[in-house]
């Protein structure tokens, strides 16, 4: 198994020892470059060059290995920087350097490397320094080698775009494609399956507007849009889906989505279902009005809270004592939203759902100060589940004054971390 990544003072004092760069530091990773870079100037690693060994062999550069022309091209002084800087040319391996000495703040020195920069990004160097470069591009300055790398994307065929557009660096990925949405380079069922596949919201957002933006530019069809969209795991993407079924002409598709696990999607789909006159509120109204049902989907029970009256507190209510404990703790909830009293789901602290208990706690809250004291300090007992101990803290904690004093210091020495460190801060 592989050691950890040395740090930027040891891979220079390594490149001073002549080590190869593969193998003093991760080459692939961009900020193990920038690392580097601090470290030569912060090391003092004696079996390095010093100023006046590096003048003299940089007169001749066949007296640099390329470990300590690395170590030159980072030195601290920008006379020897520069010099080394024409020694770079015509090795790849060193191109990573050259990028950070691009926005380097000695104006000779950074004039040089974008020199350098500029005969040497090909578009093969261009997708490999890419991250590298979006990450130097956030200095001041570092905006040359951004611009160089623009030029390069948009001039490439689309497919030679595909290791960045699925770059594991999420800002690789939003760089890479806005550019291609810009230049128009994806059709729009890619791009709808971007946003459905992605896990990072603005390449989701990106992506699926651009998506119905390419359908009505007569660049796709509605159906190989819709259907990666409203399939997507990410509420983002579903929730575009369902608002363009508004303009597809298909409303009757939205409500499936009125019990959506995410509250966007369900907002999206009661403003497509009433944009053709139907009301989601009877809708809600007949799926929680079976509190046995055991298919009773729990996004049916929070949207009816989201969308209904005081008075639907009564359907709600017997839906916290349904066996599915997603649906009991979103009738929780709903209960919470429609600002009713709770304090008789006391008794659903000790539930055997620990997102049932969070949601208890969050509706009690408001009236803590009403429910007995001693029970709660009951429920801080070790053999008690954690997210009910957890809760009994929360309770506890709007008591303040003698009573959650008492309850704290027995438990100074509590096995739970959390309890435990509670405990020491309201003793102390």
């Amino acid at each position: 198994m592989p050691g950890p990544a040395p740090t930027g003072e040891a891979a220079a004092a390594l490149l001073a020892e002549g080590t190869p760069l593969a193998d003093a530091l991760d080459v692939h990773d961009p900020r193990a470059w920038l690392a580097l870079d601090a470290g030569v100037r912060q090391s003092q690693w004696s079996g390095g060059l010093q100023r006046r060994e590096y003048t003299t062999r940089l007169d001749d550069p066949g007296m640099l290995d390329e470990p300590r022309l690395a170590l030159a091209l980072s030195h601290r002084d920008g006379r020897i920087r520069r010099r080394a800087l024409a020694f770079a040319a015509g090795r790849p391996v060193l191109l990573p350097l050259v990028v950070i000495r691009a926005a380097d703040w000695a104006e000779p020195v950074r004039e040089q490397a974008r020199k350098v920069l500029d005969d040497a990004l090909d578009l093969d160097t261009a997708v490999a320094l890419a991250p590298l470069i979006l990450l130097v591009g956030r200095r001041h300055r570092g905006d040359h080698a951004v611009d160089l790398l623009t030029a390069a994307l948009r001039a490439a065929p689309v497919g030679r775009l595909a290791p960045l557009l699925r770059h594991a660096d999420r800002a690789v990925r939003r760089f890479t494609h806005r550019l291609a949405v810009d230049a128009r380079m994806l059709p729009a069922a890619e791009l709808a399956a971007t946003a459905a596949r992605d896990d990072d919201v603005v390449v989701q957002r990106l992506c699926s507007d651009a998506a119905l933006a390419a359908v009505a530019e007569g660049r796709g069809t509605v159906d190989e849009v819709l259907a990666p969209l409203l399939a997507a795991r990410n509420p983002h993407a579903r929730a575009t889906g369902v608002t363009a079924l508004r303009r597809a002409g298909r409303p009757e598709r939205a409500e499936a989505f009125l019990a959506d696990r995410s509250a966007l999607v369900r907002a999206c789909a009661r403003y497509v279902v009433r944009q053709y006159g139907t009301a989601p509120l009877p809708w809600y109204r007949h799926r929680c009005a079976a509190p046995g049902d055991p298919a009773l989907p729990p996004g049916a029970v929070i949207g009816l809270a989201e969308c209904g009256e005081r008075a639907d507190a009564a359907l709600l209510r017997p839906l916290a004592a349904h066996p599915d404990p997603r649906v009991r703790a979103q009738a929780v909830a709903g209960l919470r939203v429609l600002d009713v009293d709770v304090r008789d789901l006391w008794p659903l602290l000790e539930d055997p759902s620990a997102g049932v208990v969070r949601e208890v706690t969050r509706a009690l809250l408001p009236s803590s100060r009403s429910l007995d004291p001693e029970w709660l300090a009951g429920l801080l007992a070790p053999e008690r589940p954690g997210a009910t101990r957890i809760a009994a803290v929360c309770l506890l904690d709007a008591y303040a004054g003698p009573v959650r004093l008492r309850a704290a210091a027995a438990r100074v020495d509590d096995p739970d971390e959390r309890v435990r460190r509670w405990a020491v801060a309201v003793v102390g």
